[in-house]
């Protein structure tokens, strides 16, 4: 079993979204038999070498951690009723495919659920044109949860844990009909 990853696309390190993220996927983790805490990659370190002219090993140790995750949980704080522009970079570098074979779930963190859609709309689709498999809604945190966030995440991992144990063992069904 691959690991699970949380990729964090605030451009700010330290940021509420990297903690949302992070403790989202280590509930997650633990409900579906992973007792590691998810690997990191946080967009925030990275910012400065994603559009350098020459490719830099950070990027492309993170992008291969990424496309190799087994669970990834991509997630960014809601700017203008949409995701970073720092996390559509990054998310640009993978070719197409590159997540074929990873189940992804979708965070957006924001300040108002107006925004909520957003999380549907806009980050859902990029992570499908990847090929990642997205059995769940994506998961809409809005700032005033934060303080109440071990419940919320508990009862969200109580409920998407079944559609993303079922999407893990997916490819293996599709390998023994081969």
């Amino acid at each position: 079993m691959s690991s699970v990853v949380t990729l964090v696309g605030n451009p700010r390190e330290g940021s509420r979204t990297r903690a949302v993220a992070v403790a989202a996927a280590g509930t997650l983790g633990r409900r579906i038999g992973y007792d590691d805490p998810p690997e990191v990659v946080d967009l925030a370190a990275l910012a400065p070498h994603l559009l350098a002219p020459v490719p830099s090993p950070a990027v492309e140790a993170a992008l291969e951690l990424v496309a190799g995750a087994g669970v990834l949980v991509v997630a960014g704080p809601t700017y203008k009723a949409t995701y970073t522009g720092l996390l559509k970079v990054f998310l640009d570098r993978l070719p197409g495919g590159a997540l074929s074979g990873t189940v992804a779930l979708p965070l957006l963190v924001m300040g108002d659920p107006r925004h909520a859609l957003a999380v549907e709309i806009h980050l859902r689709p990029v992570l499908v044109e990847l090929g990642a498999l997205v059995p769940t809604p994506g998961l809409a945190v809005v700032e005033s949860e934060i303080p109440a966030l071990d419940t919320h995440l508990d009862l969200w991992a109580d409920r998407v844990a079944p559609q993303v144990t079922s999407a893990l063992r997916e490819p293996l069904r599709q390998g023994a009909e081969a």
